[in-house]
């Protein structure tokens, strides 16, 4: 008997089916993979199992663990999550209490499923991260920890399956491969079945024995992992195995040789929070990072999760300030939050979470015409065209300018951060994992229109991301980040080739192989 079994499941919202007559189960100790695009029902698929769907949703058809129906009630349901079911959310920043700290928030898992027996301090080694971080809130920690520690909950019942919703997202390729081998042994030595719900191809060959492929709600092939990733018999299967490879960018371009952006020495400390925090060791996020960029130069910046690139970026765009060093932008000098307000139209930021970045109560026309206060001079006419080249640049229409960011998807929606970002009409874009959230075929859209976009505008990038395939793709040079350090530097081809230090190696080992 199979340990959950799923038949014909339709979930409705009004009239629309959204999930139309799915059917699969899932065996004891399997580990079992969702693919598809944004839109295409995996993740309801998976809220109807633990019986979080959203108000106003309708179910039907039958879902059985061990062979008895999952009850519908909240109150039954609710005793099942936890000790039958684990789950990993998608967005560990809004899936965990801002005000409570995490070793808290473990502990909770712990009491409530399993007992205080199970130490807080074990389950953060077991996903790679130092017991110490148990002190600290979610805002403290990086996305990939973030998402470490919901992953650390989801262990602490000892649960029946685990059912994560794009559990490595968010993580750096290294953390990546430890929690997808941490996630396979815990399943194999506990018998817990896993239901794997990604748009990361290569992750689910990875994990999973069995993949289904989902489209527009309706579940199109399934098979074992091998036969669907290598002979694939849907025409879709076919078009989103081919768009999870990206082609190298070729040869580095060759700069024109004049330096747009320089840092020197950049040093960003943080102190710690607490009454004796004036005498403790302040945390050193960036130590000493000197580099330059030049013009029409797309520079990457990549790292494990925590290494301070971001942190690195927010300096550069002026929304943090250096305890230390300095930076030279067009020839002017500044350490962060002084960047001059006239240089502030030349540098724009493209944010990784490209529906956090905007206002849900501002208009798409309001929302990317924002940056244009640093344009008084503009007329209000002037204004609405820049707003319109700017979203036309990107491939949208403009009649969708008085929509708001909820009616977008994904996709649409980081081609509309991009527009924002070139409304001012930029020298410098700086990219913090631009494509991390994007599913495969979007991804290389985005990317595609990212190249067209330098070559028309003449942009330089300086682009933050764990994913060296998608750095290969468009970087002409790598930096390389370890503990605030810059450690390497060197074309794609170089560094992908005869990769010098530790952590690059692993990093070009930690890599997952292609589906096909």
């Amino acid at each position: 008997m199979a340990l959950l079994e799923v038949d014909n499941l339709s979930v409705r919202f009004g009239k629309r089916p959204v999930v139309a007559g799915v059917s699969f189960a899932i065996e004891r100790g399997e580990r079992f993979g969702i693919i598809g695009e944004s839109g295409s029902g995996k993740t309801l698929t998976a809220m109807a199992i633990t019986g979080l769907l959203p108000d106003g949703a309708r179910q039907e058809g039958d879902i059985r663990l061990d062979g008895e129906p999952l009850p519908r009630a909240e109150k039954p349901m609710a005793r099942l999550r936890g000790k039958r079911f684990g789950i990993v959310f998608q967005e560990p920043m809004t899936a965990l209490n801002p005000l409570m700290r995490v070793g808290e928030q473990i502990a909770e898992a712990v009491r409530l499923n399993q007992g205080p027996q199970a130490g807080v301090p074990q389950l953060l080694q077991e996903v790679g991260l130092d017991p110490a971080h148990a002190r600290r809130f979610p805002h403290q920690l990086s996305g990939g920890q973030r998402q470490r520690v919901m992953i650390a909950m989801a262990l602490a019942s000892q649960p029946d399956m685990l059912i994560a919703d794009e559990p490595t997202s968010a993580l750096d390729l290294i953390t990546q491969k430890r929690v997808l081998d941490l996630i396979a042994e815990i399943c194999t030595r506990r018998q817990m079945a896993l239901l794997f719900i990604s748009h990361d191809l290569k992750a689910v060959a990875a994990l999973c024995s069995r993949v289904a492929v989902m489209h527009d709600g309706k579940l199109i092939e399934a098979g074992p992992a091998d036969a669907v990733f290598r002979t694939p018999q849907a025409d879709y299967t076919r078009r989103l195995i081919a768009a999870s490879k990206l082609a190298s960018a070729g040869p580095a371009r060759r700069p024109d040789g004049e330096t747009l952006l320089e840092a020197r020495g950049l040093v960003r400390d943080y102190r710690h929070n607490g009454f004796w925090r004036w005498q403790e060791k302040p945390l050193r996020a960036v130590d000493g990072v000197s580099f330059s960029l030049s013009r029409g130069e797309c520079v990457a910046l990549v790292g494990p999760s925590g290494c301070g690139k971001t942190t690195l970026a927010r300096i550069i765009a002026g929304l943090d300030s250096a305890s230390g060093g300095e930076l030279v932008f067009e020839g002017e000098t500044y350490h962060g939050r002084d960047l001059p307000r006239g240089q502030r139209r030349d540098l724009s930021l493209v944010f990784q979470d490209p529906f956090g970045s905007f206002n849900p109560r501002q208009t798409i026309a309001q929302s990317v015409g924002e940056p244009l206060r640093l344009l008084p001079d503009l007329s209000p006419m002037d204004r609405h065209q820049r707003v319109v080249e700017a979203v036309a640049a990107v491939g949208l229409d403009a009649g969708m300018l008085e929509r708001y960011p909820h009616e977008f998807s994904g996709g649409q929606r980081q081609r509309l951060a991009i527009a924002r970002a070139l409304v001012t009409r930029p020298k410098l874009v700086v990219l913090d994992e631009p494509v991390s959230a994007l599913d495969v075929s979007v991804r290389g859209e985005v990317l595609a229109l990212l190249a067209r976009l330098r070559e028309e505008y003449g942009l330089s990038y300086l682009c933050i991301s764990h994913d060296l395939d998608m750095v290969r793709a468009i970087a002409d040079r790598i930096l390389v980040m370890e503990a605030g350090r810059i450690v390497e530097e060197g074309t794609p081809e170089t560094l992908f080739a005869q990769p010098q230090h530790r952590l690059t190696r692993e990093l070009v080992a930690a890599r997952l192989p292609d589906v096909a």
